[in-house]
């Protein structure tokens, strides 16, 4: 029997339109994309498909990218709007999931919405000693220019610098088929840098961080990661409340659905 995929639209607070799927039964998963994926390009995809049997798996295009629209301007705010409105659409409540970037947005929420009832984070990049390269507001400010200047290629090229992509695949990438779906959104990768760059100054993480977040959380990071990644999500797992870590045996930051997903599944339905 083929999977049946429920496409649907909610109404963001400041009127910005968001698309979202929803596929399988049972308690609601949003799951957060990381920089310049979106429904049909990077992980959500394939990662719903494994969860379905066991959750009601709700993917989306956040503000920006794919079918959702784009209100300016931006702020970290309208994202987590974003996300209560499909919390809201949902039920009232769901279980989140973030990877990358999306991880760092989903911290955000559920700091705020008392409807995340629990959540998962697959390292989230920030930077909290000299072993990675900080994220800094310089990088943030020269990546708006890019964008302003409509210079799509050499945002997403200058993004890839700083996410440690070998400078000869930097050189090769616009030849490749998924390089138009890149400069699709290469306008978004701001969005992202923003929710990252108060936490990747290679600075301890503030005691802070997620104070108000009262849903059980896991911090997983990959076996193969980087020491930089592996530090931060430790360190993210000591500091965020109710969070417990996980490493996924053999893994990087690419993280594979079939790894992840038995993991999301245990935690999630425990």
């Amino acid at each position: 029997m083929a999977t049946v995929i429920a496409q649907n639209t909610v109404l963001s607070k400041d009127g910005t339109v968001i698309e979202y799927s929803q596929v399988g039964q049972g308690p609601a998963l949003i799951l957060v994309d990381g920089a310049l994926c979106y429904r049909e390009f990077g992980p959500s995809k394939a990662l719903a498909a494994m969860l379905s049997p066991h959750f009601t798996v709700v993917t989306y295009d956040r503000r920006g990218r794919g079918e959702s629209g784009d209100t300016l301007p931006y702020a970290v705010e309208r994202e987590v709007e974003d996300l209560e409105a499909l919390i809201e659409a949902v039920g009232g409540t769901a279980f989140v999931a973030g990877q990358s970037s999306g991880s760092a947005l989903a911290i955000e929420a559920a700091n705020r919405l008392s409807g995340i009832t629990k959540l998962a984070l697959y390292e989230a990049p920030f930077v909290v000693d000299d072993t990675g390269k900080p994220v800094t507001q310089a990088f943030l400010a020269r990546l708006k220019e890019l964008v302003v200047e409509n210079q799509r290629t050499e945002a997403v090229k200058l993004f890839m610098k700083q996410v440690g992509t070998p400078g000869f695949m930097v050189s090769i990438m616009p030849l490749m088929p998924m390089w138009p779906k890149l400069k699709a959104v290469a306008h978004t990768l701001p969005y992202d840098i923003r929710t990252l760059v108060d936490y990747g100054a290679g600075k301890p993480l503030p005691r802070t961080l997620g104070a108000s977040i009262t849903a059980s959380t896991l911090v997983m990071d990959g076996g193969k990661s980087p020491t930089w990644m592996r530090h931060s999500m430790q360190a993210l797992a000591q500091t965020l409340p109710n969070a417990n870590y996980h490493t996924l045996a053999g893994q990087t930051h690419m993280v594979k659905a079939e790894a992840l997903a038995p993991v999301l599944v245990e935690f999630f339905t425990a």
